[in-house]
């Protein structure tokens, strides 16, 4: 292995052209993690309890899920990901900026394109062997391998070499990125021991629990990890997920005790579970948003003035006040809202107008029923969703037939393998994650088919530029690209809609995803 010192290694802070907010980021990072877990005003004023098995009762968990992180989705194993493991690279949970967690510090050359990082030396596996660098490499090698399935594939092929030099783990790309460190913050890449080579779904890893049992679909058990190397998280003795894909089945556990945390509440339920004793809503603004897909390579969805007749025959005001209740805001198709640095806020808003979707619809030449598939594990009240676009597209002279799928195995089964139907999708740190993960032609995750050379030469120069205003032009013409070209119809960006019971303490909103951005279990504690 190549162990050659990288040449003309700068520190990120002096990169030129970098503007004050990524300043202050790469300065919390040499700063240290500390700022990491203290990232809000309830654990700075209260002095957590320790103890107790803390319950989490969680939708997202199908029978199919397995524990190679690689393979992560939904909201049960997004929050098994951070249970057991941790990243090189957190984020603040205000800001989005990049923060510490195994990797101490980082820096980069001029060009963005070779980056050190330092990890931490006083970490140690559950099974009490050390963190090296070579895990951190292996694991990176491992996601990032062109015969890999792992999700965090599109993001990683820019990897040119990945390098052991001493302590320190080298990256060298094909081309810039100014945001390498928040990509290695993806929930997927929870460094394994030797990098899960040996065994993808042996989760042997940093995080503040060790998992004692799984049952996809059922229940995921944790205990307490006593050598964890951060003693300002997982302050319970375990952790209990019960997978309860039901709304009804999930607010009945909480009301009775059963669990100290819900996810996904149907809108319609908050009023009254906040009037419930001994339970406290949460509805916390962030980067996710309900959608529906269409394969644009696939007939009849490859003809753009189809696409064009759906994506105006949904009335989206409709979608926010009767499905998400006013908790959100509205979709313009493209994957981005105000939450990300550097979004686009001149782009036309675009309106239900069925008279345009009828003349679209016209123009595509399609006549016959549209098969729309939905279930309600793609997001809460994904089917009603369906059924108002359904009556919506009438007024344009469109037959959108619903076919409800089952909840159970709707991720493995439906979603990105079936040419029209509802998903859902949390958010990413950073617009070129977001970007990379689901329209980057060659990413694993690509739902819609979306495959534009054009966009794909915008993506790289936009990930490379360090001149702000350069780069914000960059994301505003590929977001047009998007939301006129692509299959994807995002009618609505949701507020993520959560509930605790009042003895659950230590809650920080995140706007980098739902559940406390996954560490709802790492971040909470019970009190006595």
């Amino acid at each position: 292995m190549n162990k050659k010192t990288p040449q003309s290694l700068i520190s990120s802070t002096l990169t030129g052209g970098l503007n004050r907010r990524r300043f202050l980021g790469t300065a919390m990072a040499a700063a240290g993690a500390s700022a990491l877990w203290m990232p809000g005003s309830a654990q700075a004023q209260e002095t957590p309890n320790r103890g107790g098995t803390m319950k989490l009762g969680l939708d997202g968990g199908q029978t199919t899920d397995t524990l190679d992180p690689g393979t992560y989705a939904g909201s049960t194993m997004f929050t098994v990901a951070f249970t057991w493991g941790d990243r090189l690279v957190t984020t603040e949970p205000a800001t989005g900026e990049a923060l510490p967690a195994l990797a101490t510090s980082w820096e980069s050359s001029s060009d963005a394109k070779t980056w050190r990082f330092k990890l931490r030396e006083d970490v140690r596996f559950h099974d009490g062997t050390a963190f090296t660098v070579t895990d951190a490499a292996q694991t990176l090698r491992r996601h990032s391998d062109e015969n890999s399935k792992s999700a965090a594939l599109g993001l990683l092929a820019d990897i040119e070499t990945i390098e052991e030099d001493g302590k320190d783990l080298v990256v060298t790309l094909k081309n810039g990125n100014a945001d390498l460190p928040l990509l290695f913050s993806d929930y997927h890449l929870q460094i394994q021991k030797n990098g899960g080579m040996d065994d993808p779904n042996n989760v042997i890893g940093t995080g503040p629990y060790k998992l004692e049992s799984f049952e996809p679909g059922v229940r995921i058990a944790f205990t307490k990890n006593e050598d964890d190397w951060n003693e300002e998280r997982g302050f319970a003795d375990s952790v209990e997920i019960l997978v309860m894909n039901d709304n009804t089945a999930r607010i009945a556990a909480l009301s009775s005790g059963r669990v100290h945390f819900i996810n996904s509440l149907d809108p319609k339920t908050m009023g009254l579970l906040g009037r419930a004793p001994n339970v406290e809503t949460i509805s916390t603004p962030g980067k996710g948003f309900y959608s529906f897909l269409m394969f644009g390579d696939t007939a009849p969805f490859d003809n753009n003035d189809l696409r064009m007749a759906l994506k105006l025959s949904i009335n989206r005001q409709a979608m926010l006040d009767q499905v998400l209740g006013g908790y959100g805001t509205l979709g313009n198709d493209y994957p981005v809202n105000e939450a990300y640095a550097l979004a686009p806020t001149d782009i036309e808003q675009r309106v239900y107008d069925p008279e345009e979707a009828a003349h679209y619809y016209k123009k595509s030449g399609h006549s016959g029923p549209i098969e729309l598939r939905t279930s309600n594990a793609a997001f809460t009240g994904a089917v009603d969703a369906a059924v108002l676009f359904q009556q919506d597209a009438k007024a344009a002279g469109i037959d959108l037939q619903v076919k409800r799928e089952p909840d159970d195995g709707y991720w493995s089964n439906v979603w990105n393998k079936k040419p029209f139907c509802a998903s859902y999708w949390g958010g990413r740190p950073t617009q070129d994650i977001r970007y990379t993960t689901t329209q980057l032609s060659t990413s694993t995750w690509n739902d819609t088919r979306f495959k534009n050379p054009e966009f794909d030469a915008m993506l790289l120069k936009a990930r490379a530029e360090t001149d702000q205003e350069v780069r914000r032009d960059l994301y505003r013409k590929m977001a047009v690209m998007v939301r006129d070209t692509s299959g994807l119809i995002l009618p609505v960006f949701n507020n993520y809609l959560n509930a605790r019971a009042s003895n659950l303490k230590g809650w920080v909103d995140d706007m980098g995803n739902d559940l406390s951005n996954g560490q709802v279990a790492s971040r909470c504690w019970i009190a006595a």
